[in-house]
């Protein structure tokens, strides 16, 4: 009864690696188009060893997929960013040949990514925001009454040297700019002229496709998920300027809806949504890098 059973087992566990590698091993984000990852607020490509999608564009490539990861001003208005960001996908198309992109924009990226497909639709395949700020947010809302003058100054000054360390010091920098493009008015103003994707309901869908481009969003609505991380209890504490309302901590559900939301309620806050602080993420959710990977996946499946 026993050989019966080892040897049974053998021939099962020889079968199994007899079968083909899983989708995954070989092309699974390989996309017809580059990637281009493009940071938000206060963001950077890198400083040092710490990468602001951290883990995010390794795992990409190890896939199949061409990753680039931009750099725009760490804080200013969303046309400015978005403009530095149009400069840059050029320079990717020039350097590859390829014809369009696939722009993934967290936070302030978000909406600086759609500038850009709104702007110059031919260039871009995709957009999909991860944690956008595409209907404001009440913590830049509480700010504008809140701050001092003084702040923006300071705020301007570390903008500056974040974007000195990432290797971009002559990047303009302007927080008071930054904030109103993420004030609930200021997206509104920003909607009217670049509608394309956003919902036309309070908390529902956008349009799938506008002008050829593809829209696609995500986020989480847990402001405090790892104890061993040191942002969340600010997180935490910024999450009390949304009454209630799920968000992961500065941008709510609702307002990080964009064309075909893929889900709006991981349990991860607004720096968990692109790995960051090293990694240090919820332990009982879905990996930051799967659902990046997920979706090149996804849209490798749209010939994207």
């Amino acid at each position: 009864m026993k050989h019966r059973f080892w040897k049974t087992l053998s021939l099962l566990l020889i079968a199994l690696t007899a079968l083909p590698a899983p989708s995954w091993a070989t092309g699974y984000t390989q996309t017809k188009y580059p990637i281009v990852l493009v940071h938000g607020l206060f963001g950077f490509d890198s400083l040092g060893p710490v990468d602001y999608f951290y883990g995010i564009a390794s795992a990409l490539q190890s896939g199949g997929a061409k990753v680039y990861v931009t750099t725009v001003s760490a804080a200013n208005s969303t046309e400015v960013r978005g403009e530095q960001l149009l400069t840059q996908v050029q320079q990717i198309l020039a350097a590859t040949g390829a014809t369009k992109v696939n722009l993934i924009g967290h936070s302030h990226g978000g909406p600086t990514s759609r500038y850009v497909a709104s702007v110059r639709p031919d260039l871009v395949a995709s957009v999909s925001s991860v944690g956008g700020v595409n209907k404001g947010s009440r913590v830049a809302d509480v700010l504008i009454g809140a701050v001092p003058d003084v702040t923006y100054t300071v705020a301007n000054a570390v903008a500056g040297f974040i974007s000195f360390l990432s290797g971009s010091p002559t990047l303009p920098q302007d927080s008071v700019a930054a904030a109103q493009s993420l004030s609930t008015a200021g997206t509104a103003a920003f909607n009217s002229r670049h509608p394309e994707g956003v919902p036309t309901t309070a908390c529902g869908e956008g349009d799938y496709q506008v002008n050829g481009v593809y829209y696609f969003s995500w986020s989480g609505a847990q402001p405090y998920t790892n104890v061993f991380d040191i942002s969340d209890p600010v997180l935490a504490l910024t999450s009390l300027a949304f009454n209630g309302a799920k968000n992961d901590g500065l941008v709510s559900s609702c307002s990080s809806h964009l064309g075909r939301v893929i889900r709006d309620d991981y349990a991860m806050n607004h720096l968990d949504e692109v790995n960051q602080m090293i990694g240090i993420t919820n332990l009982f959710e879905t990996s930051p890098v799967t659902i990046f990977r997920q979706q090149a996946n996804r849209l490798q499946g749209l010939g994207l």
